[in-house]
């Protein structure tokens, strides 16, 4: 098994080398990287309009990495009288080490649909949304929430930026290097992946690779554009991929 990471830095290389130290041929391609959302600045405003109760939610890691360092730039901290939510483990632990604060998510897939079904979630009628993420993407936590009475406000903390590269360079040095698996962790990310490569090294090898991915959702996309051999994750963070690369 070779393998292709394609998830942003730094999680990429963090996951080839504990695939490496496996004993695993692995290497990073990422697809997308991350710059300051159009309002990061806007953050410390927000948070300070809602009211003791009220719900944030977290869409990703990156969201930390950069909301905490705009808040720490107005010598703010997160507010401890609001409920925070975490769409997995590892981002609700991102949120927990640099706030010691209490966040709650869902244990069984990082997806906005086990977010929803969480059950303090099930009665927010009445209670204000702050939904941290990244340049749009899906609308189903805001849509749920509203349906449930909720007042929903975004705050875009970061932009994901598709990186360029040269298509057949990369198609013949994937396929020398013999891929075999390929890691994709986004919608966004697996429309890129399949674009990328010309016609020829998609239907000669591209299709062909075992596709790791990290939700149903991924999986059906996936086979709609022609992969066969796709696995599904049980989480999206390196330790739910390490188990998934065995």
């Amino acid at each position: 098994m070779t393998i292709l990471v394609t998830r942003p830095e730094p999680a990429a290389s963090e996951l080839v080398s504990r695939l490496r130290t496996q004993g695993k041929l692995a290497w990073t391609l990422p697809l997308i990287e991350f710059t300051p959302g159009r309002d990061l600045q806007q953050l410390p405003q927000k948070l300070a309009a809602l009211r003791p109760g009220d719900l944030v939610f977290l869409l990703s890691q990156q969201v930390v990495l950069f909301a905490h360092p705009a808040l720490q730039q107005s010598a703010l901290t997160w507010p401890e009288t609001l409920d925070y939510y975490a769409i997995g483990r590892s981002t609700a632990l991102a949120l927990h080490t640099v706030s010691h604060l209490k966040v709650d998510y869902p244990h069984a897939r990082e997806t906005s649909e086990e977010l929803v079904r969480l059950n303090r979630l099930q009665q927010v009628k009445g209670k204000r949304a702050l939904i941290l993420r990244g340049s749009p993407g899906r609308e189903l936590l805001a849509e749920t929430l509203l349906e449930r009475g909720a007042e929903v406000e975004y705050c875009e903390c970061y932009q994901r930026c598709e990186k360029y590269y040269e298509g057949a360079i990369e198609g013949r040095r994937w396929r020398e290097r013999g891929i075999t698996t390929l890691v994709v962790t986004s919608g966004e990310m697996l429309q890129q992946l399949f674009a990328l490569f010309p016609p020829i090294d998609r239907r000669e090898w591209l299709l062909h690779c075992r596709l790791v991915v990290v939700s149903e959702r991924l999986a059906t996309q996936a086979a709609e554009l022609g992969w066969q051999d796709i696995e599904v994750a049980d989480g999206a963070d390196n330790d739910a991929l390490l188990r998934a690369l065995r």
